[in-house]
């Protein structure tokens, strides 16, 4: 497995020829190898649901970069997803108002993660909006604060 991203790192060697000298038949060789356990290594490691969306390649690299694509979509997906929650949830009381507030931080983290940052207060106009009317007193109190 030594130098397995060997072909993640390096672009393909150029193609063998009858005059190809014995350090290009090697270094080709040792490319082809990294690339056919990288795939390997790669497709395995990936769902076969997630697999189906991606075209095949022969190219380790080129087939990392198509996962990277399908994914990129998929982030801007999660991050509206967020965003919808963020702003749509409320407070049910079925929880404790600590493990509410933690849970839409949590959402907000998640954002900056995706280059979609929160700022605090505009992360705690949220959290109060989405207490019910029987935290008002608490809200205005929080509110009132310097």
């Amino acid at each position: 497995m030594v130098d397995l991203d060997y072909a993640l790192r390096h672009d393909p060697p150029a193609a063998l020829t009858a005059e190809s000298t014995t350090d290009q038949k090697i270094e080709h060789e040792k490319w082809e190898r990294s690339n056919r356990m990288s795939l390997m290594v790669i497709n395995n490691s990936i769902s076969s649901a997630i697999r189906g969306a991606i075209p095949d390649s022969e190219n380790a690299k080129e087939y990392l970069n198509s996962v990277e694509e399908q994914f990129k979509g998929s982030s801007k997906a999660h991050a509206s997803s967020l965003i919808l929650k963020i702003l749509t949830t409320k407070y049910e009381g079925t929880s404790g108002v600590r493990e509410h507030i933690m849970m839409i931080s949590d959402m907000a983290h998640k954002l900056k993660g995706l280059d979609m940052e929160i700022s605090d207060g505009f992360l705690m106009h949220f959290i109060m909006t989405s207490l019910p009317a029987r935290f008002n007193a608490f809200k205005i109190n929080y509110m009132s604060r310097p």
